[in-house]
């Protein structure tokens, strides 16, 4: 697979493309866990947004999240890709749960 940059991707309709924030190593209680037992972060930064879906009406519907954005999304949808060496992951706006300030 060729090494795939943020300025080639260009998300469609309401799709956000983000990177996710690396997932905890240590638990609370100060025990380190391995990479196999760790879980699938939820949070990320918005590194590409599209232009919004286009309704019945011919409008097209605004955007709330823009890059740079720390946002938490759900655990179980979009789709994994390779930006570079990383796996990112692109999913709807619709399966953006907020905004983490």
């Amino acid at each position: 697979m060729s090494k795939t940059s943020t300025s080639t991707i260009k998300p469609l309709f309401s799709n956000v493309l983000i990177k996710p924030l690396e997932a905890e190593s240590k638990t609370a209680s100060g025990i380190y866990l391995p990479d196999s037992v760790k879980e699938k972060p939820q949070i990320g930064i918005v590194m590409a947004v599209g232009e919004g879906k286009v309704s019945l009406k011919g409008d097209r519907e605004k955007m709330v999240l823009k890059v740079g954005d720390k946002v938490m999304y759900k655990k179980w949808g979009g789709n994994e890709i390779k930006v570079g060496n990383e796996d990112w992951t692109i999913v709807g706006q619709e399966d953006v749960l907020a905004v983490v300030s």
